[in-house]
């Protein structure tokens, strides 16, 4: 059964366990924890970058990043699942994603900055770069919030918006109420939201 490397409160990881979900795949593959701080954790050898989620196939061969595996799981899928068959709504929805993993992209360095580095070395500037990306996206996902199936775009804004909960307060949702309650229903309709959360300890 092929392998999914991943860390729970990876927004990328997320997005593809839930995408598995969501499209009826959840036993597709089997999740094995990587650490992608250990140098010695085989996930240097299956992705060369380092970095999670990779999916190991039952041949070996490994895909990555977090968009080639979601195109992997609509192909078990039948297709036209996770990602529309019709040119223009695939294009809308895949730049939609692509939007919600830049949002997750610059969480997640912005996260790093804070964790890796000490306040004194930390750069302001670099930190309110990321939080302009952050912004700005949001203020596009507000504007054009998912309607009806649940695609990889919604998929992908669920994620996002659950990272920005988990590693910032949540702080985004003062300003967009439109985006609180759409969460709220997606996780309403979608049980593995809520299955696939990530805890941090107290």
């Amino acid at each position: 059964m092929p392998v999914l490397r991943s860390s729970p409160p990876s927004p990328f990881a997320r997005k593809v366990i839930l995408a598995a979900a969501v499209a009826g795949l959840s036993d597709a593959f089997t999740l094995v924890v990587a650490d992608t701080n250990d140098e010695h954790d085989s996930l240097r050898q299956q992705n060369p970058l380092g970095k999670i989620p990779c999916l190991i196939l039952d041949d070996g061969t490994a895909l990555y990043d977090s968009r080639v595996i979601v195109e992997w799981l609509d192909m078990q899928a039948g297709g036209n699942v996770l990602i529309p068959h019709a040119p223009a709504e695939r294009l809308r929805v895949l730049t939609f994603q692509a939007l919600c993993d830049g949002l997750m992209d610059a969480a997640v360095v912005t996260r790093y900055e804070f964790v890796m580095r000490e306040e004194s070395i930390r750069s302001a500037r670099w930190l309110a770069h990321q939080a302009g990306k952050i912004e700005r996206a949001l203020a596009v996902m507000a504007k054009q919030v998912p309607v009806g199936r649940h695609d990889i775009g919604a998929v992908a804004l669920a994620c996002a918006l659950g990272y920005l909960d988990l590693r910032f307060e949540g702080r985004w949702r003062a300003q967009y109420p439109g985006l609180v309650a759409w969460l709220d229903r997606f996780a309403a309709e979608v049980p593995a939201f809520e299955a696939t959360r990530a805890k941090i300890p107290a």
